[in-house]
């Protein structure tokens, strides 16, 4: 696949470039294997399986009443209004011209044994556009507030307010693309302002999933992906990129009016240029992290493995007033404007982390030992393995390369 420069900033020798296309080439994936606690793998990838039998199709074009066959497709609501529990819709290809939220309602769930499944046709690239929508918090583009679905292979871009918005629990959000979104890209939060803490938004995989230049008008609030505020346990994020976003790349804020959230897991993971936007522009007093891990000096106990944070205008990763006991391991930051690891409080333990080019020295406390690499003041020798151009891609099977200089470091 072919290669494009993504940034380049004077003041740093990293630029990274990406290698994804978003018509046959993520359709044509097949899923990863691992697990992780709490969020469990569909058993198979859509894309590469058979098209399912008794699907619903939808398309641009499509009309209300047609009988959402693959000759005679119908529209995408029209398609969630039909959907029977474990039922399959396809989206053909092209643009979705929509002014309002998609909403997958609380109810309307699958099961454990069988998700409902939202997807891209194979070897086509939908896209919904919420062009029309005004920016206001009310208007989100796709809204799934069921459980037990996967959402697979859409784009969803200039929503009013997030992309994606995930209140339900159980749910994979998988080979998606969330951009140019007047808020976060993709957030998990819960559905409503009265949703109890139980029913909070828990168990959900986000895979394989790309969110970038993100930006709303005051340039504070629009992160890459946002498990925040009101989240339940066992959400994890895996082979996922965030990119030129205004705010942060990956924010998981806490507030004290509602309290901790649950521990959310990222792993093999990459945040990079977040601060600007692709086409080099600044806005706002955005906190520009790679990865913000927390807020308001509540204790959340996240895990952080096997991540890469490069160039980002601010920090690679903050504690931000996380005063939990964070595993951090394996992670490597590269060029961050002022810390590539800000943890200020807090008992997290760290283990195999590198930081290398960071704009300040790096704090760390809590468990540190010998294994890492931290900065104070020049680069270690693990160093050389991060001295070139950044480069990314996704693999077949979903997984996330990442090259320094044309060297894997990240599979």
């Amino acid at each position: 696949m072919s290669r494009t420069p993504v940034f380049r900033r004077a003041r740093r020798r990293y630029a990274a470039a990406t290698a994804v296309s978003l018509s046959g080439a993520m359709a044509a994936w097949l899923l990863g294997a691992g697990g992780a606690a709490g969020a469990a793998e569909p058993a198979a990838d859509p894309a590469a399986a058979p098209l399912a039998q008794d699907a619903l199709y939808a398309a641009p074009d499509g009309s209300e009443s047609a009988a959402g066959t693959e000759s005679d497709p119908t529209t995408l609501t029209a398609a969630l209004d039909r959907v029977a529990s474990g039922g399959t819709i396809y989206l053909r290809g092209g643009s979705y011209g929509l002014a309002e939220t998609v909403t997958i309602p609380q109810g309307n769930d699958g099961t454990a044994a069988a998700r409902t499944t939202l997807s891209a046709y194979p070897g086509e690239t939908p896209v919904l556009d919420f062009s029309a929508q005004s920016e206001d918090p009310a208007n989100r583009g796709l809204a799934v507030n069921a459980s037990f679905w996967h959402v697979y292979g859409i784009v969803v871009e200039h929503a009013g307010d997030n992309g994606i918005f995930v209140g339900g629990s159980d749910n994979v959000i998988e080979r998606t693309v969330t951009r140019f979104n007047r808020d976060s890209g993709l957030q998990l939060s819960r559905a409503t302002s009265d949703t109890p803490e139980s029913e909070w938004p828990s168990n959900n995989l986000i895979l394989s999933a790309v969110s970038h230049d993100n930006a709303d008008s005051d340039g504070e609030d629009a992160d890459g992906f946002a498990p925040k505020l009101t989240v339940g346990p066992g959400n994890v994020f895996r082979h996922t990129v965030s990119h030129n976003n205004i705010d942060d790349g990956y924010d998981l804020y806490t507030k004290s009016d509602t309290g901790p959230i649950g521990a959310v897991t990222i792993e093999n993971s990459l945040a990079y240029g977040n601060g600007t936007l692709s086409d080099g522009s600044q806005a706002g007093n955005g906190d520009r992290n790679g990865f913000k891990l927390g807020g308001e000096d509540i204790g959340v106990d996240h895990v952080l493995r096997d991540n890469i944070a490069a160039d980002n205008g601010k920090h690679g990763f903050t504690y931000n007033r996380n005063t939990g006991s964070m595993a951090v391991s394996g992670n490597v930051s590269v060029g961050s404007a002022e810390r590539n690891f800000n943890f200020d409080g807090g008992s997290s333990v760290f283990r195999d982390n590198v930081s290398c080019d960071s704009g300040s020295n790096d704090r760390t406390i809590g468990d540190a030992d010998s294994s890492n690499q931290f900065w104070s003041g020049e680069n270690g020798p693990a160093c050389s393995a991060y001295a070139g151009q950044l480069d990314w891609s996704f693999a077949e099977d979903g997984s996330l390369r990442v090259t320094f200089g044309g060297a894997q470091v990240i599979n």
